[in-house]
Parts: C-alpha cells; structure tokens; sequence
C-alpha cells in the first residue's frame, strides 16, 4: 500500500516538473522571439535615422556648393551632421541611444530650417547686391565712355585752340640797305654797298592768342647756306631745334603790329648771290621765308 502511494507522488513530481519545464521552454522561446523582433525594430529605426541624416548632409552639401561663397554656419552644421553619421554606424542596438538620435535628427531638422532661411535671405541680399553692382558697372562705363569722349573733345578743342592762336605774318619783306652819313638807310641790290639787311614783318591780329611777350627768331642763311650773325642754337620740348641769327622781341597785344630788325653785315663785306631768311615764332614753327639776291 506504501509502495503504490509512492509511486503516486513521484508520477505527481514528475508530471509536475515535465510542465515547468515546457513552461520553460516556452517563456525561452518567446523571450527569443520577443527580443528578435526587437532586435530587427531596433535596426529598422536605426536605418531610418541614418537615412535621415544622411538626407540632412546632403541638402547641406548643396547648399554650399550653391552658395556664391562660403557659409561658415552651413559648413559647421555640414561637420556636426557627419559625426552624429559615424556615431550611428558604431551605435549599440538599445533603445535609448535610439530616441537620443530621433530627438536630435529633429533637433538638426529644425536648425536646418533656419539655416536655409537665412542662406535664402542672404541669397536674395546677395542677388540684389548684384543687380546694383551691374547696374552701376553699366552707369561707370557709360560715364567712362562719355568721360572718354569729354577728353577726345577737349583735346581736339585743345589742339584747334592752340592752332587758332598761333600767331601768323600778315606781311614780310626783306630789304638790303646802306646807311648813309646822316643816318639814313636806302635800299640797294649791290653786295659791296650793303650794310644790313633790314628784315620786317606784321603779325596779323589773334583775337585768342594769349597777349604778352614774344620771341621770333630770324635765321638768315648766306649764298653757301651758312647761318649769318653770331649763329644762336634754340631747342625746344619737342626736339625741334633751330640755329638763328638773331632774337626778335616784341609785346603782342592781339592786334596787327609790325616789327623791324636788322642783321648787320659781317667782318667783311657781303657776299654776291642768293640769300634767304627764315622767321620762326616761339615753337620754332616756321611763319615765313623770303629770298633776295645781291650783285
């Protein structure tokens, strides 16, 4: 009777313990499959807050290579977003790590947005500021070009200003002449009777020639082409020169004037044949010339 009663109780233990153990089995296999499930959830989320951040780098990426030039803010946003990137990729799968990123992918996505509101404002800044700079590059040149054309008039005014008040010889002549004991000077053709040569001319009057003082400068040449006189040298600005036989100087007041010099003859007596004179203003521009013979 004993032995049957035991054999009951350990039929009871056994039974009892062959249901803990598919209990456990159970529980083991759910808690397999539970943290499976979470386990895929958990990548799944993961995925998606790395595409969002990549999304997020990459409208940065545009955003500065669109930009007309360097936004340090984009660029320090750009930098930021690339280390929470590699933060992901080594991140652990657990679930607070998980919401940390969420909360800061909408963190990022909020400063982006002000971001991009202030590029496109400063965009917008920057178009207008182009528009004026074209605008006012256009004015400069059209100002240049008519600055341009001011300076070809004025230099064409200029240069009709200076050739209108050039002064010119109305009249010229040149006269041998002996002079006489009693002062007075005749005319003659003869070479041995001749004491000086008496050259005169008349400036025509100049209403735009500057009035003052003025020099011309009377070049006579003799039968060889030598420079009567003492021979004086003038070289001006321009490189032109001339070599004179004597100064003339006179006060121009822009009316007709007439003027007389004399060329006293040399040591000797003057020579036979052909002369010619010369008369240069100031600029060594040649007014006249006139050619006589002595016998």
């Amino acid at each position: 009777m004993t032995e049957t009663k035991n054999n009951n109780s350990l039929k009871v233990i056994a039974g009892l313990l062959g249901i803990i153990l598919l209990g456990t089995i159970i529980y083991t296999v759910s808690l397999y499959k539970d943290k499976q499930k979470t386990t895929e959830i958990l990548q799944q989320e993961k995925q998606l807050v790395f595409e969002d951040l990549n999304s997020l780098k990459s409208e940065y990426d545009k955003a500065i290579m669109e930009s007309n030039m360097t936004n340090e803010e984009l660029v320090i946003a750009r930098d930021k977003i690339a280390k929470y990137i590699d933060s992901v990729k080594t991140m652990k799968g657990d679930i607070s790590s998980l919401y940390r990123f969420r909360n800061q992918v909408t963190i990022l996505k909020k400063e982006r947005e002000q971001l991009m509101k202030q590029v496109d404002s400063l965009t917008r800044s920057n178009s207008k500021l182009a528009m004026q700079r074209d605008s006012t590059f256009v004015e400069l040149e059209k100002q240049t070009v008519f600055n341009d054309s001011l300076v070809v008039q004025n230099t064409q005014l200029a240069s009709a200003v200076e050739k209108g008040s050039a002064l010119n010889l109305s009249q010229f002549s040149v006269d041998a002449v002996k002079e006489r004991s009693s002062g007075k000077l005749v005319s003659t053709q003869r070479a041995r009777g001749t004491d000086k040569f008496k050259i005169c001319f008349t400036v025509a009057n100049n209403a735009i020639a500057q009035a003052g003082d003025r020099e011309f400068y009377l070049e006579v040449l003799d039968p060889q082409g030598n420079v009567l006189g003492e021979s004086f040298s003038k070289t001006i600005d321009s490189g032109a020169s001339v070599t004179y036989s004597k100064e003339t100087n006179f006060y121009y007041e822009n009316k007709s004037l007439d003027v007389c010099d004399y060329i006293s003859k040399p040591s000797g007596d003057f020579q036979k044949g052909n002369y010619m004179v010369n008369v240069y203003d100031g600029k060594l521009k040649l007014l006249g010339t006139s050619k006589f013979t002595l016998k």
